[in-house]
């Protein structure tokens, strides 16, 4: 009888795309829509006009000290 289920079952899984599709979500699915997740918020492109700040400070400071000094100029 568990033979039978188990080979029944295994048969579901290889013939059936919706099934199988379900069991591998149920496997590697979630962890899978988590990773892809954070890396599209990671590589995400800003629009125009929208700022954003990532605040990855090191320890000992930043290595570049002062900067170099660039005039303004107003562009009409």
């Amino acid at each position: 009888m568990l033979l039978k289920v188990l080979l029944v079952f295994t048969l579901l899984i290889i013939f059936v795309p919706p099934v199988r599709r379900f069991v591998f979500y149920l496997l590697v699915g979630r962890q899978l829509v988590k990773e892809q997740r954070r890396a599209t918020e990671r590589t995400q492109p800003t629009r125009e006009g929208e700022t954003r700040v990532s605040s990855a400070t090191r320890k000992g400071g930043s290595p570049m000290k002062g900067g170099e000094y660039v005039d303004y100029e107003e562009v009409k």
